[in-house]
């Protein structure tokens, strides 16, 4: 699977040039490649203003993802804010252009920023295959609780979504690599550059990295731009025969 990355400016709060600039950056990868990954919030930046931003789970940007999917002819995801039977979600969505549409709702909000207040979080994981790739999507602050994230089902891929500060850009180098390497697969995460409404600046470094914490590609800081690579599903495979870590993982329950 061919899988790319895409490291955009966030215009803040601005859905029509956030979607004129991902339109743009998404036309060389017509039919070159399988996935798409957005950052959270790519259609606003990460904004606390659900009573205006938000909206319905198939509107204005369920409708714009479609649309690239079918031009792309690849699967796209990103998260953006929904309003579903009265409250918000920060909710990260797949669309395919062979119909298929996936959700997650960020199970972990950002209580520093202010999340938990505007927002519902998330009560389930999502596990699903798309065109023979088994992937687990979560969102940004996600990435700090390794237990959510844990591969119990040997996903072949891990993608997080996310608006992670510059100053904080060490601590996502490292929590990455570590997610990969834990889990025995593949990551990808997705952040923006620039600074947003808040003055919260964001430098990028959206990666992919292999299961033995490998760097594979990287958009490198502050650019406007996307990342491809190639993942191998057999090399995965074999890797985990021969050093079967997850086979000696610990059993756990989570409570919600």
């Amino acid at each position: 699977m061919i899988i790319s990355v895409i490291q955009p400016v966030i215009y803040w709060e601005d859905k029509s040039r956030n979607f004129q600039n991902l339109s743009e950056l998404l036309k060389p990868l017509y039919n070159k490649t399988d996935i798409v990954i957005l950052p959270e919030m790519f259609n606003t930046g990460f904004s606390m203003n659900p009573a205006r931003l938000s909206e319905p789970m198939y509107g204005e940007t369920c409708s714009w993802m479609k649309s690239m999917s079918e031009k792309g002819s690849f699967g796209i995801c990103g998260s953006y804010m929904v309003k579903e039977s009265g409250n918000f979600y920060n909710r990260w969505v797949f669309v395919s252009n062979e119909k298929e549409i996936m959700y997650y709702d960020k199970r972990h909000l950002f209580s520093m920023g202010g999340e938990k207040e505007h927002f519902t979080p998330g009560k389930s994981r999502l596990i699903f295959s798309f065109r023979g790739t088994k992937i687990s999507p979560y969102i940004c602050y996600d990435l700090r609780f390794p237990v959510w994230s844990r591969n119990t089902e040997k996903s072949d891929l891990i993608i997080y979504a996310s608006n992670w500060p510059d100053a904080r850009q060490n601590v996502w180098n490292t929590l990455l690599k570590a997610r990969a390497i834990e889990n025995q697969c593949y990551v990808a995460g997705s952040n923006p550059t620039g600074t947003d409404g808040m003055g919260i600046s964001y430098s990028g470094e959206s990666i992919i990295i292999n299961p033995r914490g490998e760097i594979l590609a990287s958009a490198g800081n502050n650019h406007n731009t996307s990342v491809t690579s190639e993942i191998s599903l057999k090399e995965l495979n074999d890797f985990r025969k021969k050093f079967s870590v997850l086979d000696d993982a610990d059993d756990f329950t989570i409570n919600l």
